[in-house]
């Protein structure tokens, strides 16, 4: 669907909605009609003269306010995201403490790295929507229409959510019906002809019926030769009130995204610059690979005596990647020739899982406890089938990089993968937040889960299964010294199953990994400005790597340690600041194949990001901001190192670091009428982001400019 039919349909639900004003407070339910209303607020739309700080954070599972959790949080509110210009969840990492990125697997993917440690290499690590698994399977890069804030729950969540990194997860909410009627539509121009348009529209349906609706389709040229990528999403959402001490909630997304697989440039010689960073080494021909995903989640509450809640989740999701690229294999001594593969994907997966939790507080032997008990489960399907074709020199399938002729009659590729993975799931969990004195806190919680894992290979006919059952404990203790300070302290262990199966069709073992932090915390008086600091210790065993020869094999063990400092919030009347410094320490441990000591894959030594936006009354009239950020990321190893590669005295790859600006800016010229301007890589750095390897390296955005506006109504 291109972005003329779409943005029409998106203009067209637009104005069949009632228009009404922006919503001027903080109801969301009509149980809150007697609340007194502090201040304004917006509710759709980019915001202006709202703040950074955290609020509510779902993902803790805990009424514990952020100072005194003993955990590390990171949370990026509406405003934050807003302020960046975001509206994907890649563009908002560089902004958050001990986040570096991955192999996104050409652009079809989100994946990142919290404190050095990142998930499966293909997939990426396990991230959560409202709490709930998020994205099992394949998924697209994740689309910040339908999002209200995004959680960084660093440190081992593992006693809450099961499988999961010792570094930390990231919890997405989603935004929820209020019962006010508001909309907004927006529309944006950048370079590269790329075009986005979306609508938020929420109100009641009735007394006890309200709904959200979410709309975004994208049209999206590239710096990129031959690259372009379209994208639409539908995200609704309802909330019915079915008794005074009950609700059903509902969230849905379907997404679909297409583009080519582009794997990047190539390293000549262990050096990047030689091939320009607009060359595309594929062949045009051969169409978009397409992402769909389709989520659903259901949320049954219900609220008893004296306190307590009792809560019901469902959640359905079903993925699907699909089509055919032609991707780099290896670079020739000539320095120029790329031998190229051919692959042709079908990738589908069905996650169905179901949640169960009581919460409340009690008084037991003198002391408040909120305590939480639950069970889940989950059924997981995986279906990977791929046909390939490898270079050989009687077919090189290649092409030229410094001078490329494309249009190629294609090789044919012959099956390769064939494979169907099973997961099942059960798991009972619990957690109890004590008040052992005003000025001390303990968490206390542990998960117990059982993973039936098998893995039938349709070609070989063979079936490789696992059970593993683990508990995975947490413990912190937070003191709060003075009014606006705490120092707190956790440890905990984490599980996570690992997909596929080795060179030789055995199943890999589960990660398993521990975790140690210690930190402080600060507050204002006004609770608008807050940081954190905290250093850690994690380490992890069986941790699945691309071993340099194409194939997947698990390291013995790995480590990360480092400090990170996070700081966000309203500084006086007019200026906001959101910023993160962090430095880590990762290594090899222990392996048969990579070398031990040598750095883990994608993770810089340090990196820092920093957002400063003033806002005020403009001369002209309205309300006016104006911004600019800062990033740096150091230099990363750009590809597993093996002990044979340093035996031969090969170099490790290095990606170099880099430093970029960005500025923003607005204009409300009236409240329900916005302009809005944000130019990324201000002075146009050529610069790598992430890589898998020395062929497949992803190159940052030249200096890009996107125009917007914003009707609210």
């Amino acid at each position: 669907m291109s972005r003329f039919t779409f943005g029409s349909l998106l203009f067209a639900v637009a104005g069949s909605v009632p228009a009404h004003a922006v919503a001027d407070d903080t109801r969301s339910t009509p149980a809150a009609d007697a609340a007194p209303v502090v201040e304004a607020i917006e509710v759709v739309g980019r915001r202006q003269g709202g703040g950074y700080e955290a609020g509510q954070v779902d993902g803790t599972k805990s009424s514990l306010p952020l100072l005194e959790l003993p955990q590390s949080v990171r949370v990026l509110s509406r405003q934050a995201l807003d302020d960046l210009g975001a509206v994907r969840l890649d563009e908002v990492l560089d902004y958050v403490g001990g986040v570096s990125r991955q192999n996104n697997f050409g652009g079809l993917w989100d994946n990142i790295a919290i404190r050095g440690l990142a998930g499966n290499e293909n997939t990426g690590m396990a991230m959560l929507l409202n709490g709930l698994a998020g994205n099992r399977g394949f998924n697209a890069p994740r689309d910040l229409a339908d999002i209200e804030r995004v959680e960084f729950l660093k440190g081992p969540v593992a006693a809450l959510y099961g499988a999961s990194e010792p570094g930390g997860t990231v919890n997405l909410v989603t935004k929820k019906p209020l019962w006010q009627r508001a909309s907004s539509l927006e529309a944006y121009a950048g370079s590269w002809d790329a075009y986005r348009t979306a609508l938020d529209t929420t109100g009641p349906l009735g007394e006890r019926f309200a709904y959200r609706l979410n709309l975004a389709a994208e049209d999206k040229g590239s710096f990129r030769d031959h690259v372009h990528s379209e994208r639409q999403v539908v995200a609704p959402a309802f909330t019915w009130l079915l008794t005074p001490d009950s609700s059903l909630e509902y969230s849905g997304q379907w997404l679909r995204h297409a583009t080519p697989l582009d794997r990047g440039v190539q390293a000549i010689a262990g050096k990047l610059g030689q091939v320009p960073r607009t060359r595309f080494s594929g062949e045009p021909d051969d169409g978009d690979v397409t992402v769909q995903n389709q989520t659903h989640q259901l949320v049954l509450r219900h609220d008893l005596a004296s306190g307590w809640q009792a809560r019901a989740a469902l959640s359905w999701r079903q993925t699907r990647l699909d089509g055919v690229s032609t991707e780099p294999s290896r670079v020739l001594d000539d320095g120029r020739t790329l031998w190229r593969q051919r692959r042709d994907r079908d990738y589908r997966s069905n996650d169905f899982a179901l949640q169960a939790e009581l919460q409340g507080k009690l008084e037991l032997a003198g002391l408040q406890h909120e305590v939480l008990a639950g069970v889940d489960s989950y059924r997981f399907r995986l279906d990977q089938r791929m046909l390939r074709v490898n270079p050989s020199a009687d077919a090189p399938y290649a092409i030229d990089l410094l001078d490329p002729v494309y249009g190629q009659t294609p090789p044919t590729p012959l099956p390769n993968t064939d494979t169907h993975e099973h997961q099942r799931g059960t798991a009972l969990t619990l957690q109890d937040a004590v008040t052992l004195a005003p000025a001390w806190r303990l968490l206390l919680g542990a998960r117990t889960e059982t993973v039936e894992q098998s893995l039938h290979n349709r070609r070989t006919g063979t079936t490789t299964k696992q059970d593993p059952t683990e508990t995975s404990p947490r413990a912190g203790l937070s003191w709060l010294p003075a009014p606006g300070w705490a120092v707190f302290a956790n440890a905990g262990r984490s599980f996570r199953p690992n997909p596929g199966s080795d060179a030789d069709g055995q199943a890999f073992e589960p990660e398993i990994g521990r975790a140690y932090e210690l930190g402080t915390k600060w507050e204002s008086a006004d609770k608008r400005l807050g940081a954190t600091l905290a250093v850690f210790d994690i380490a992890k065993r069986n941790v699945v790597y691309n071993n340099g020869s194409g194939n997947s094999a698990a390291a013995g063990e790995v480590s990360s340690r480092g400090v990170e400092l996070d700081i966000a919030g309203q500084l006086g009347t007019n200026w906001r600041l959101t910023g993160s410094l962090a430095w880590y320490d990762t290594q090899v441990e222990r392996d048969s194949t990579l070398e031990i000591g040598s750095r883990l894959l994608g993770v810089p030594r340090l990196n820092a990001g920093v957002l400063a936006v003033y806002e005020a009354q403009a001369p002209v009239g309205g309300r006016y901001g104006v911004g600019g950020g800062l990033t740096h990321v150091g230099e990363r190893v750009g590809q597993a190192y093996t002990a044979a590669e340093a035996d031969a005295g090969t170099e490790a790859f290095m990606l170099p670091s880099y430093t970029t600006a960005k500025l923003v800016a607005y204009w409300a010229a009236t409240p329900s009428l916005r302009l809005s301007l944000d130019v990324d890589n201000l002075f146009d750095k050529t610069y790598y982001t992430s890589s898998y390897s020395r062929v497949w390296v992803t190159p940052g955005a030249p200096r890009n400019v996107t125009l917007g506006v914003q009707a609210k109504f």
